[in-house]
């Protein structure tokens, strides 16, 4: 996958969602319109990070390539060159997987 040419500003970041496996439990089968919608992504690029009272940028808590969870609702979905991605305020990411 080639990396973007979407650079996010501020203390945004852009993430893409990490698909989870699908797991068929009984035989039932879960349509796509009702999964919950991924909460797990990879950290596609980063903004240029907050500016604090003192006027000194905030470094982010993250980097290029973490796998994250984000907050279920949060973020602006985008989609560019046939994939999608999300961009997302700094607040909104949960933790770091791994």
């Amino acid at each position: 996958m080639a990396k973007p040419k979407i650079k996010p500003l501020g203390d945004r970041v852009l993430v893409q969602a990490v698909e989870e496996k699908e797991q068929i439990r009984g035989g039932i089968v879960i349509p796509d319109a009702a999964k919950e919608k991924p909460q797990q992504a990879k950290v596609i690029a980063l903004g240029t990070g907050k500016v604090d009272e003192d006027g000194k940028r905030v470094p982010f808590d993250v980097k290029v390539g973490d796998i994250v969870l984000t907050s279920k609702y949060g973020g602006t979905d985008v989609k560019y060159e046939e994939e999608e991605y999300k961009i997302l305020s700094s607040s909104d990411i949960l933790a770091i997987v791994g």
